[in-house]
């Protein structure tokens, strides 16, 4: 698998960089992304990530092809607790939250018509996968103020390849600079798509992971396969 993988990378190198170098169009956008874990990733964590991603992407000229790179972050487990600031000053108390994120990054490559109403597409991707989980230490009185304190309890990664099928509907579709000798053409579309991401084996903590007894901490370490499918929909920008 490390070598298709490492095959399937180079390929994906070799497009996107003279994909993005010649480029006329680009787009970008910001996507709430839904995370159903698959098989024995399910069994362990039995719950769903939230979070959100990020991409960029650039079209190749009079072709359907585009190539790009994203990154998003879910969150699959969340723990809060108020706990005194330390044993000799009690009266103070902190809120200790322990979230448990997946960062999902990759490279892909798409294919999709540049122009139309409606523009479906497929893609393919490889990238990596890196589990965190980490507590962090906030004012109980302020919980938009920045952490006290954090530390990452445990962390994992993985390599992972996936595919993705879509559509972008067009909402808007104008002009970046009207009053400009050269109008550069802009669009506005809302994106929906769903990706199946195969990921290899990774240790990783889920919620009640981490036990606390007689001033001591012991993590339970979950192992499996990281697969999931995962669902984007949000509104990208072209140009």
């Amino acid at each position: 698998m490390k070598k298709n993988c490492s095959q399937f990378a180079l390929v994906v190198m070799l497009f996107i960089l003279p994909s993005l170098l010649i480029a006329q169009h680009f787009t970008t956008g910001l996507n709430f992304t839904l995370g159903k874990p698959q098989g024995d990733f399910e069994k362990n964590i039995d719950r769903n990530g939230y979070g959100g991603s990020l991409f960029f992407m650039g079209h190749l000229p009079n072709s359907p092809f585009a190539a790009g790179v994203e990154i998003g972050i879910l969150n699959y487990g969340h723990e809060s607790r108020d706990e005194p600031f330390s044993t000799t000053i009690p009266d103070v108390t902190v809120q200790v939250n322990t979230d448990n994120n997946a960062v999902l990054s990759s490279l892909f490559l798409r294919l999709q018509p540049q122009h139309g109403f409606f523009r479906p597409y497929v893609a393919g991707s490889i990238g990596f996968s890196y589990f965190y989980t980490e507590t962090s230490i906030k004012d109980d009185d302020f919980d938009d103020m920045e952490d006290i304190a954090s530390t990452t309890n445990f962390d994992d990664f993985t390599f992972s390849y996936g595919g993705d099928f879509g559509t972008s509907v067009l909402l808007y579709s104008g002009s970046m600079n009207k009053n400009a000798e050269y109008q550069r053409p802009m669009e506005i579309l809302f994106d929906f798509k769903a990706r199946y991401l195969n990921s290899g084996e990774a240790e990783y903590l889920k919620q009640g992971s981490i036990r606390r007894e007689n001033g001591k901490v012991t993590f339970d370490v979950n192992r499996s396969r990281t697969e999931m499918i995962t669902y984007h929909f949000g509104f990208v920008f072209r140009f």
